[in-house]
């Protein structure tokens, strides 16, 4: 696998446990490895994709909590499930404009759609689809391609200036 900053040879450099949340509540944790860049040598963390970058609990269960219908058998707290909404709302903005980009640069195909948006979901399904793991499917690339953002106030300002 390359570097995503500038397509180095990555080595293994050591491990480190990730505790994540299964959606019905219980606790597991894997191990992460850590990655170090050759030429630029920066470390990397290769996250499986059953998880989203800084998130808690897994993809699957964040899905759940944003796709039409809502899964009601999340085990997650009311205020966190309002925090990924909130999150969500912003990111999606953000990820249609990096899948775009990304599918621009690959020279991919987009599925192009002439009814106005039902959802937040409906733009980055253009992209991935909207079929089960579609958070999945739109979280990997950019993260693979080191383009998330970390800081919730650049993810405000960077969909403020779209």
């Amino acid at each position: 696998m390359p570097c995503p900053c500038c397509e180095g040879d990555l080595i293994v450099v050591g491990s480190r446990p990730r505790a994540w949340y299964k959606s019905c509540g219980t606790r597991a944790k894997l191990i992460i490895r850590r990655l170090r860049c050759e030429p630029c040598a920066t470390i990397h963390h290769e996250l499986p994709d059953l998880l989203v970058p800084y998130r808690r609990y897994d993809a699957e269960s964040i899905e759940g909590v944003l796709s039409e219908p809502v899964r009601e058998d999340i085990a997650a707290d009311e205020s966190t499930i309002a925090r990924w909404r909130g999150w969500f709302a912003l990111w999606a903005l953000y990820a249609v404009c990096v899948l775009q980009s990304i599918a621009i640069r690959f020279h991919l195909p987009v599925e192009n759609s002439s009814c106005p948006s039902q959802s937040a979901l409906h733009h980055p399904g253009r992209f991935v689809g909207n079929a089960a793991g579609w958070l999945r499917r739109s979280v990997r690339p950019i993260a693979n391609l080191n383009l998330w953002i970390t800081d919730p106030f650049c993810l405000y300002v960077r969909t403020l200036l779209s």
